[in-house]
């Protein structure tokens, strides 16, 4: 496989005016926490496709991912590939004191990411414990995730997979919008069915198929190529096999 380097995006953002700033790392930084972020931090986009970093390559930086979705994968020695986790906006990648990543992870859409430096960010974590406290946090969310994902995998029917799926995604974007999540939501999907088939470990033709089942029962409702509407989340919800309490993280 060919490694691809990143390209630079001609992106800018303060951190006060930050579209993740509520949900990121950063979350819970004051003003003079904040400037010590401004200092060591740049922005990298890739383009759908494309390799941020392969497992077992060494990472010299962290980073938020601030719009777009990447994937978490391993490939077997047969080159057989598992998807394992997406990074959804607000979510980290790479890990303080772990000089090599240990999965690959690719950009599944045009992707945003806010870098730090790991070395200078390993010393604003000494000197700044906001920061810590929220990765710890982000952290066990993430422990959390990867729990509820292995029941997806391992016991969810198609419908609950694609259901869940599509409530993940939508919890999170209205998360960044500060909107709540009962009642009617709107969004972009971000990733194509071959991606959903890909990650849920279900076939092409059952992805169109589960989709177009929920939207003829008028649990979703689609706009265009990408945008998704849920007319009543909590109906959704309801065909995830989950209880009431959710259980998916946002």
């Amino acid at each position: 496989m060919t490694r691809t380097s990143p390209k630079l995006q001609p992106y800018s953002q303060e951190c006060s005016e930050c579209p993740i700033r509520h949900r990121a790392v950063c979350a819970r930084c004051e003003s003079d926490e904040l400037d010590l972020l401004e200092q060591i931090k740049y922005y990298r986009s890739f383009e759908a496709g494309q390799t941020v970093v392969w497992s077992g390559d060494r990472m010299d930086f962290v980073a938020s991912v601030v719009t777009g979705i990447a994937t978490l994968s391993q490939t077997m020695e047969d080159g057989r590939r598992q998807m394992v986790g997406l990074l959804l906006p607000s979510d980290f990648v790479g890990r303080p004191g772990r000089d090599t990543s240990a999965y690959d992870v690719t950009a599944a859409t045009d992707l945003v990411m806010c870098c730090f430096r790991k070395k200078p960010f390993e010393d604003v974590m000494l000197r700044t414990p906001h920061i810590g406290q929220r990765l710890l946090e982000m952290t066990l969310d993430e422990l959390d995730a990867a729990r509820e994902w292995m029941l997806l995998l391992g016991r969810k029917t198609a419908r609950e997979k694609i259901a869940s799926l599509i409530c993940i995604i939508a919890r999170r974007d209205a998360s960044l919008q500060l909107q709540a999540s009962g009642g009617e939501l709107r969004f972009d999907l971000p990733l194509t069915r071959e991606a959903m088939s890909e990650y849920l470990g279900l076939t092409l033709e059952t992805v169109s198929r589960q989709i177009s089942a929920l939207r003829k029962e008028g649990l979703i409702l689609t706009q265009g190529k990408r945008q998704i509407i849920i007319p009543d989340f909590d109906l959704l919800l309801e065909e995830t096999g989950d209880d009431s309490d959710g259980g998916f993280l946002v």
